[in-house]
């Protein structure tokens, strides 16, 4: 007779607990802590209107990449970028205070594209649409 398993059914369909990677959980605290940071404690104008959009951490947590947006030109993008750049120092300290993990990752800030380029596709999608309504109407 087979034995039954709670937590392995539940698992198997899908409504047990995932395990998510350790890098996984300090990536989405990180995220969280910087989100926090940006809206409560920075001043920096080049900074504060920024957003982080995703965290990436290694498996050995010893860095952390930051993607963010920002609304606005390439001006705007490359102000935000030097602003990361000098608030680093006090970002990481924040981390470390917070987080109290063994090893603070190298936090490195990169702007992310992924919203550029979504924005790109759909405008792509939409001129497709249109031309399909189009060549639709004329046949």
């Amino acid at each position: 007779m087979k034995h039954l398993d709670p937590k392995g059914t539940l698992n198997s369909i899908g409504l047990g607990k995932n395990k998510q990677k350790r890098s996984t959980r300090v990536a989405d605290a990180i995220r969280n802590e910087i989100s926090i940071l940006l809206l409560q404690k920075v001043r920096d104008q080049k900074i504060s209107h920024a957003s982080i959009s995703r965290v990436e951490v290694t498996d050995d947590l010893k860095y952390a990449k930051i993607y963010y947006t920002v609304f606005g030109g390439k001006k705007d993008i490359s102000d935000a970028d030097l602003g990361f750049q000098r608030a680093k120092g006090f970002i990481r300290s924040h981390i470390a205070k917070t987080l109290n993990l063994r090893y603070t990752p190298e936090l490195q800030f990169r702007y992310d594209t992924v919203a550029e380029n979504v924005e790109k596709m759909e405008k792509l999608f939409q001129t497709i649409a249109v031309e399909r309504d189009s060549d639709e109407k004329n046949s």
